[in-house]
C-alpha cells in the first residue's frame, strides 16, 4: 500500500511541475470546453439568403413565398427578374439559393392540375446548399398541402387532411448540430488530453533514465494518479459543460459515473502501454495530432459503424474512444440504462485489462533490480 501511495504521490508532483503536461492536462481542458462549442453555437442552420425568380405574379406564388419567408431555415433576400440574373447573383455571394416559380403555377393548380417550382443551391459549402434545399422543399411541401385542401374544398370534398403528422425528437431536442457533435467530441477531448499529457511525462523520464521500470504497485500507482485527473476532466465536461452550453445531460447519472470510471481506466491503461514506446516528450503532440479527427470517426458516431468495412470497426473497437463515446452518449445524452450500455462497457473492461497487462509486462524490472517504492529507477539495457 506504502508503494501505491508513494507512486501516485510521486506522479501529482511530476506532473504539477511540468509546466506542459499541466497546460495539456488542465489547460486544454479547460479550453477546449468554452472554445470548441462556439462553433456550435446557433445548433441549427438558419436565415441563409435565397433569391426569388417569380415568372406567374400571382396571388398563389405570393403565398408560396409567404412560406418560405416562415421557414426558419432561409429568408428571401430579394427577387431576381431571371434566372441569369439569381445564378449572377449567387456567384457573388449575395445568396445560397434561389427558388424559381414558373409561369402557370396559379391556373395549373386551380384547374387542378400541378404547379411546377425548381429548388438550386449553391454548391460553395454543401452543408449551407443542403440546409437551404431542405428548408425550400419544407415550405413547398406545405403549400402544395394548403394548395390541394384548397382544390379539395372547390370540388366539394372535407378540406381536412386525413393524416397530421407531428414529429418529436426524443434526445436531440433542439435537432442541432452542437446537441449532435459536442457530447461525443468531449470524450475524445478527454481521452486526447490526457493521453498527450502521460505520454509527455513518459518521454521525458525516458530521455533522462532511459528504460523505465515500476513495480506493480507503483506502477497502480501512478494508473490512480492519472485516473483521478481523467476522471476530474470527464466529470467536468458530462456535468458542468454540459450544463453551462445547455446540451442534453443528465439521463443516467450512476450510470454516468461508472462509464467515466471505466472509460478513464481504459484510456490510462492504454497510454501507459502506449507510453512505454516514446522515447521523446516531443513525439506524442505529432502522434495525436494526425490521429484525433480518424479516432472520431471510427467511433461510429458521425459515420455510421454498419456502413464501416469489418476489419475496420473490429479494429476501433481497440481504442478506448470508440467504446467511450458510445457509452458516454448512451448514458449521459440518451438516458441508457447499464444493461443497454453494457456491449460498450464490457468493451472497456476488456481493454483496461487488456492494455494493463501490456503495460504491467512493458514497465517490469530487471530480474535482480530493485525499485524504491513507487518511484521509477532506470534498469540496465537487456541484451
Amino acid at each position: 500500500m506504502n508503494r501505491v501511495a508513494a507512486g501516485f504521490t510521486e506522479t501529482l508532483r511530476a506532473v504539477f511541475s511540468d509546466r506542459y503536461a499541466v497546460v495539456t492536462l488542465v489547460g486544454a481542458v479547460v479550453l477546449y470546453s468554452f472554445f470548441y462549442p462556439v462553433a456550435y453555437r446557433h445548433q441549427v442552420a438558419s436565415q441563409y439568403p435565397v433569391l426569388v425568380v417569380d415568372q406567374d405574379r400571382s396571388p398563389m406564388s405570393r403565398a408560396l413565398v409567404r412560406k418560405v419567408s416562415a421557414v426558419r431555415a432561409v429568408r428571401i433576400a430579394g427577387d431576381a427578374l431571371s434566372m441569369k440574373e439569381a445564378q449572377r447573383r449567387v456567384a457573388r455571394g449575395e445568396a445560397e439559393g434561389i427558388l424559381v416559380i414558373e409561369e402557370g403555377l396559379h391556373r395549373e393548380i386551380l384547374r387542378g392540375g400541378q404547379g411546377r417550382l425548381a429548388l438550386f443551391g449553391s454548391g460553395a459549402l454543401l452543408g449551407r446548399g443542403a440546409a437551404v434545399l431542405e428548408g425550400l422543399g419544407d415550405a413547398a411541401a406545405a403549400f402544395g398541402r394548403d394548395a390541394a385542401m384548397a382544390q379539395a374544398r372547390f370540388a366539394g370534398v372535407p378540406a381536412a387532411p386525413p393524416v397530421q403528422l407531428v414529429t418529436r425528437p426524443l434526445f436531440n431536442i433542439r435537432e442541432g448540430y452542437g446537441s449532435a457533435i459536442v457530447p461525443g467530441v468531449a470524450q475524445l477531448i478527454v481521452q486526447q488530453t490526457l493521453l498527450i499529457g502521460m505520454l509527455v511525462l513518459a518521454g521525458t523520464r525516458r530521455e533522462r533514465m532511459g528504460r523505465l521500470a515500476f513495480s506493480r504497485p507503483g506502477l497502480l500507482g501512478i494508473a490512480a494518479a492519472f485516473a483521478l485527473i481523467g476522471m476530474c476532466s470527464t466529470l467536468y465536461y458530462n456535468g458542468f459543460v454540459m450544463w453551462m452550453q445547455d446540451y442534453p445531460r443528465g439521463g443516467n447519472p450512476p450510470g454516468i459515473l461508472l462509464g467515466a470510471g471505466l472509460y478513464i481506466a481504459a484510456v490510462v491503461a492504454f497510454a501507459l502501454f502506449i507510453g512505454s514506446f516514446f522515447r521523446t516528450r516531443e513525439r506524442p503532440f505529432q502522434l495525436l495530432t494526425v490521429t484525433s479527427l480518424p479516432l472520431f470517426f471510427l467511433s461510429g458516431l458521425s459515420w455510421p459503424a454498419v456502413a464501416m468495412p469489418q476489419p475496420l470497426a473490429w479494429l476501433a473497437r481497440l481504442v478506448p474512444s470508440t467504446p467511450g463515446i458510445n457509452a458516454m452518449v448512451k448514458l449521459n445524452q440518451m438516458g441508457a440504462s447499464v444493461a443497454e450500455a453494457s456491449p460498450e462497457l464490457c468493451n472497456l473492461l476488456a481493454l483496461t485489462l487488456l492494455y494493463g497487462a501490456l503495460a504491467a509486462w512493458r514497465y517490469r524490472p530487471k530480474r535482480g533490480s530493485r525499485t524504491p517504492d513507487g518511484a521509477p529507477v532506470p534498469a540496465q539495457p537487456r541484451p
